[in-house]
C-alpha cells in the first residue's frame, strides 16, 4: 500500500465514511492515477479538467458517477494533499431528474410469483414490504424481526443511520416459512450466504439482484429493467396510492431530505388522476364541424 493510499484511507475512516464509499473513493484516485500513468500528487487542475471531460465523452458516465468520482479526487486533494479545490475551474454537473421505473401491484404480484427459488421469492417479498435496499436485505439480522412490535430494524443504512419500518403479516408468515425450510438454522444473518445458507457471513448483494433478474425474466417483464431499487420505487409509490402522507414515506425510506421524496408525486397514479388537465376545460366542436365565432 502507497504512503498517499493510506493516508486516503485513514482520513475516510477517521470520517467514518461507509465502506462501499472508501472502496469507490480509493478506486477513483487509482483509476485517476493509471489514465495519465503518473502518481496523484502529480496530476493538477488541468488533469482534473481532462479527466472529467473523459467522464462524459469517452466513457459516457453517467452525472451522478461523474459527481461521485469528482467528490472522491475532491477529498484527496483537499484532505489528503492539503490543497485548495476550486469549484469554478471544477464544476459539477447538473443534475439530470429521471423518473424511477413503477410497477403496478398486479406486476409485482406476478414478479414474486415468478421468483426462482423460496430464497428468491423471500428476498423480494422483503424488498417490496420493507422499501429496503439491496444491501439493508442482504445484512438482516434474525434479531432485526421483531415481531412482537411488528416492525424491521434497517441497522446501518444509507449515511450509516438505522430505522424501523413495518413489518407486514404476510412476510412474517413468509419468513416463517422460510425458516422451517431451512436445513441449518442460522444463528445471526436472516440470509446467510454460502451453499446451502450455511455460512457465517450475509448473502452477497448480488444475490439480490439476480433475484430481481431472474424473476423478471420468467415472468416475461424484462423489457422493464427491473433491479432490486424498483422494488424500493414501488413500495414508496404504493404508499402514497394508499394515502400514506409524504412525511411518513421519508422516514420509512430513511431519506434525510423531504425533498428526496416528493419524486414519488410524480409516479402517484392517484395524484396524477386527481388532476384535470386544462384541455377538458374546453368546449370544442367535433371534427368537421365549424368553430362558433364568440
Amino acid at each position: 500500500m502507497t504512503h498517499l493510499r493510506q493516508i486516503m484511507l485513514e482520513e475516510l475512516e477517521r470520517r467514518n465514511y461507509a465502506p462501499g464509499t472508501i472502496t469507490s473513493y480509493i478506486r477513483t484516485v487509482e483509476h485517476f492515477a493509471q489514465h495519465f500513468h503518473r502518481a496523484p500528487d502529480q496530476l493538477g487542475p488541468e488533469h482534473i479538467r481532462q479527466y472529467q471531460a473523459a467522464m462524459f465523452r469517452e466513457w459516457k458516465l453517467s452525472q451522478n458517477t461523474v459527481s461521485q468520482r469528482l467528490g472522491a479526487l475532491r477529498f484527496f486533494y483537499t484532505q489528503v494533499l492539503k490543497q485548495t479545490w476550486s469549484t469554478a475551474e471544477t464544476p459539477y454537473p447538473k443534475k439530470v431528474l429521471h423518473l424511477p421505473q413503477v410497477l403496478s401491484r398486479a406486476e409485482v404480484a406476478h414478479l414474486i410469483d415468478a421468483a426462482q427459488t423460496p430464497v428468491y421469492r423471500i428476498l423480494l417479498m422483503t424488498l417490496y414490504a420493507t422499501g429496503a435496499r439491496r444491501a439493508e436485505v442482504a445484512h438482516l439480522k434474525i434479531s432485526d424481526i421483531d415481531s412482537q412490535r411488528m416492525v424491521v430494524h434497517i441497522r446501518g443504512g444509507k449515511g450509516r443511520k438505522d430505522r424501523d419500518v413495518m413489518l407486514s403479516p404476510k412476510l412474517l408468515d413468509a419468513l416463517r416459512s422460510y425458516w422451517c425450510g431451512l436445513k441449518h438454522k442460522p444463528s445471526t444473518w436472516l440470509f446467510p450466504g454460502g451453499c446451502g445458507r450455511t455460512a457465517s457471513h450475509p448473502i452477497d448483494t448480488k444475490v439480490v439482484w439476480l433475484a430481481c433478474r431472474h424473476a423478471a425474466e420468467r415472468a416475461g417483464l424484462e423489457h422493464r429493467h427491473i433491479h432490486p431499487h424498483t422494488l424500493r420505487h414501488c413500495f414508496a409509490t404504493h404508499l402514497l396510492e394508499a394515502g400514506a402522507d409524504l412525511r411518513t414515506i421519508q422516514m420509512l425510506l430513511g431519506h434525510s431530505d423531504l425533498e428526496e421524496t416528493t419524486i414519488y408525486l410524480h409516479l402517484s397514479h392517484r395524484h396524477l388522476s386527481a388532476t384535470v388537465s386544462p384541455l377538458d376545460a374546453l368546449t370544442l366542436p367535433a371534427p368537421g364541424e365549424p368553430i362558433r365565432s364568440a
